[in-house]
C-alpha cells in the first residue's frame, strides 16, 4: 500500500510515519496537493472504468443506490491511502481536490487536529491507529454545485445572519418555506444544516432553530435562554439525493469555509462516484 500523509499546518505528528509526509498550508489549495495528484496519475495513467460522462449517461441511477468499492481497485499495482492530518476544511479541500481530479479511488483517513464533525460521523475513537490500519469503506460523497466537497457538514442560512427567507427542498420534500421577520429572535427558522450519510441516499438535513453564529446580544442570549430552544428540530429530518435552496441572500457555509458572497440558489447533491473512507 502507498500511504501519503498529508500534514495540513503546523501541526504535531509521530515520528517514524510509514510513507511520505507532504506539508501543505491549514486548507490546500490544488497547487499544493499537485504532489498528490502526480502520485494517483503514477499508480493509474489510465482509468479504464467509465468514465463520469458514461455513468451520467447511464439509463438507470444504479450508481446512486447503495455505496460501492471503487472499481478502479482491480487494476491498481497497490492501493493509495490519504491520511488528512488537519481540521474538516483541510479533509473537505483534499476531497474536493481529488473529486475534481477524478482519484476518488484512493482511500481517505482523517486524524483531526480539532472538534471534528467528519470524525464523529465516522466514528474515529482512535483516529491514527483506524488511518494506519482501518479498512477502506465506500460511502456517498456530497458535493456543492460549486464544485466543493462536503467532509463534515454544511449549512444554508441568510446572509445577514437573521431568520431566513426563502425555499429549501431535500429531494421533493419542502424542509423550509420562510420568510424572515426581523422582530422574531428565536421562534423562527433560520435555514438548514445537512450531514453527508454513511449509506444511501446521501443526505441528511434539518431545519436550524437558532442563528449560525451565536455572537448574540445580551437581549438575544435571554431570549434563546427562556425559549428552551434547540439548534436543530430533530423531528424535521429529511435524507435525500439532492439538497435545493433558494432566497435573495444566502448564506452557504462548508465546514466552517462561508462562501464569499451571497448567493440566490444553492445546491448539495450526491456525486456520481462513491467517497472510500477508512473508518471502524
Amino acid at each position: 500500500m502507498r500511504v501519503v500523509i498529508l500534514r495540513c499546518g503546523d501541526v504535531d505528528i509521530p515520528v517514524d510515519l510509514p510513507g511520505t509526509v507532504i506539508n501543505v498550508p491549514d486548507i490546500p489549495g490544488r497547487r499544493d496537493l499537485a504532489p498528490l495528484d502526480a502520485i494517483a496519475a503514477e499508480l493509474l495513467p489510465e482509468d479504464p472504468t467509465p468514465s463520469l460522462d458514461d455513468i451520467a449517461r447511464q439509463p438507470d441511477v444504479a450508481h446512486l443506490a447503495v455505496p460501492a468499492p471503487a472499481p478502479q481497485a482491480p487494476h491498481l499495482p497497490e492501493p493509495l491511502r490519504v491520511i488528512v492530518v488537519g481540521t474538516d476544511a483541510a479533509l473537505a479541500a483534499v476531497l474536493t481536490r481529488m473529486m475534481r481530479g477524478d482519484y476518488l479511488w484512493a482511500e481517505v483517513a482523517l486524524v483531526p487536529v480539532e472538534d471534528s464533525v467528519a470524525a464523529r460521523n465516522w466514528g474515529l475513537d482512535k483516529p491514527w491507529r483506524i488511518a494506519l490500519s482501518g479498512s477502506a469503506r465506500p460511502v456517498p460523497l456530497i458535493r456543492s454545485d460549486l464544485g466543493l466537497a462536503v467532509a463534515g457538514s454544511a449549512s444554508i442560512t441568510e446572509w445577514e445572519g437573521g431568520e431566513i427567507t426563502g425555499e429549501i427542498i431535500v429531494n421533493d420534500h419542502v424542509l423550509v418555506r420562510h420568510e424572515g421577520r426581523a422582530d422574531v429572535l428565536f421562534d423562527g427558522t433560520f435555514g438548514a444544516r445537512l450531514v453527508p450519510m454513511l449509506d444511501a441516499p446521501g443526505i441528511a438535513a434539518v431545519r436550524m432553530r437558532e442563528p449560525a453564529d451565536l455572537d448574540l446580544s445580551f437581549r438575544q442570549r435571554l431570549a434563546h435562554r427562556l425559549s428552551g430552544s434547540t439548534p436543530v428540530d430533530p423531528d424535521s429530518l429529511a435524507t435525500g439525493r439532492a439538497v435545493q435552496a433558494g432566497g435573495p441572500s444566502l448564506a452557504v457555509t462548508i465546514d466552517g469555509v462561508r462562501h464569499p458572497r451571497p448567493l440566490e440558489r444553492s445546491t448539495f447533491y450526491r456525486h456520481l462516484r462513491d467517497l472510500q473512507i477508512v473508518r471502524p
